[in-house]
C-alpha cells in the first residue's frame, strides 16, 4: 500500500492495513472479512461516496470483525466507481485545522465537474436498485442468519431503507425485512419524511454536533415523524440516538486520530455499531 493511503489511516482504529479479501458475491466486488460461521451473524457495510478505495472503510469492517462473532460484506454499490479520493481531502480532511479557507473553496471549484458527472452516474433509482437487489440475494441466500446493516453519509439513507417496510421480500413463503437491525451514522441526503418513516427493524442513528453537511437539526425531525406514526397507532421498533463532539461531517470514517476528542468520535461510532448489533443479532 502506498505512503498517502497510509496517512490517512494512521492511528486508532483505523492503525495498520486492512486483512480481509475482495471477491465478487451477488454481482458485486465484495471486501470480506471475518468468520465463515458467525455466531452473531453478517454485518453490511454501506461505505460513503469513497468506497473500496478508501482503506478507512476496510478497516473499519476488520474493526467490526475482530470479535470473530460476525462475518462482515463491504460490496462495491458504485460497480467500481466511487468518488475519487482526491476529493476527499477537500471535503472532510484529515486534520482540518491545517486545511486554509483559499484552498478549500479553490480545490472545491477545482473538483465540481468530477463531483457533479458522478453525481449524474449515480442517480438514487439506480443506485437504490443496486443496493436493494444485492440485499435481498443476500436475504434469500442467508435465511437462517441475522443480517445487520451500517451506512456512513451517502449510505446512511440506503441503510435506513433496508430496514422500511416496502423492502420487505418473501423468503421461504415468509414475509422478511432485508436486514434485521440497521445502523445509520451521519446519513446524508435524506428526503423526510420518505426516508425514515414505516420501518420495521431496530434502528440507531449516530449524528455530529458540528456536522455541516448531515445537520444535527435532522435528529428533531426523525423523532417527530416516528412519534407522530406511534401516535397514529403504528409500532415502532427501537430507536436510538447518539449525539457526537466536535462530530463534523465524515467523524465515523474520517476523523482525524491525532485530536483526542475526534478520535473518541472514531471509536465510540465502533462501539455504537457493535452494542446495537450485540442487543439485535
Amino acid at each position: 500500500m502506498s505512503a498517502p493511503c497510509d496517512q490517512c489511516i494512521k492511528g486508532s482504529i483505523h492503525a495498520g492495513l486492512p486483512t480481509g479479501t475482495i471477491a465478487t458475491l451477488h454481482g458485486l466486488p465484495t471486501y470480506t472479512v471475518g468468520s465463515p460461521n458467525p455466531t452473531k451473524g453478517i454485518i453490511v457495510i454501506y461505505s460513503d461516496v469513497f468506497g473500496l478505495n478508501l482503506p478507512n472503510n476496510k478497516l473499519i469492517a476488520d474493526s467490526y470483525a475482530k470479535s470473530g462473532e460476525y462475518l462482515v460484506y463491504l460490496p462495491d454499490f458504485f460497480e467500481g466507481d466511487p468518488l475519487i479520493i482526491q476529493l476527499a481531502d477537500v471535503l472532510i480532511p484529515v486534520d482540518v485545522k491545517k486545511q486554509s479557507t483559499l484552498s478549500k473553496y479553490s480545490g472545491l471549484l477545482a473538483r465540481m465537474p468530477s463531483y457533479l458527472m458522478w453525481s449524474g452516474r449515480h442517480k438514487d433509482e439506480k443506485t437504490n436498485t443496486v443496493c436493494m437487489e444485492w440485499l435481498e440475494k443476500l436475504r434469500k441466500a442467508e435465511p437462517e442468519r441475522k443480517i445487520g446493516m451500517v451506512g456512513f453519509c451517502w449510505g446512511g439513507k440506503y441503510a435506513l431503507r433496508a430496514g422500511q417496510e416496502k423492502y420487505v421480500v418473501e423468503v421461504d413463503g415468509k414475509k422478511r425485512p432485508l436486514v434485521d437491525a440497521v445502523v445509520a451514522l451521519h446519513p446524508s441526503n435524506l428526503v423526510f419524511p420518505e426516508g425514515v418513516e414505516k420501518i420495521v427493524v431496530p434502528t440507531s442513528y449516530g449524528w455530529g454536533e458540528e456536522d455541516s453537511f448531515v445537520k444535527v437539526e435532522s435528529k428533531g425531525k426523525v423523532e417527530a415523524i416516528q412519534e407522530a406514526e406511534k401516535k397514529d397507532g403504528r409500532e415502532v421498533p427501537e430507536v436510538e440516538h447518539r449525539v457526537y463532539k466536535p462530530g463534523r461531517h465524515g467523524f465515523a470514517v474520517r476523523g482525524n486520530p491525532d485530536d483526542e476528542q475526534e478520535r473518541k468520535c472514531l471509536e465510540d461510532s465502533v462501539t455504537q455499531v457493535l452494542e446495537w448489533f450485540a442487543k439485535w443479532l
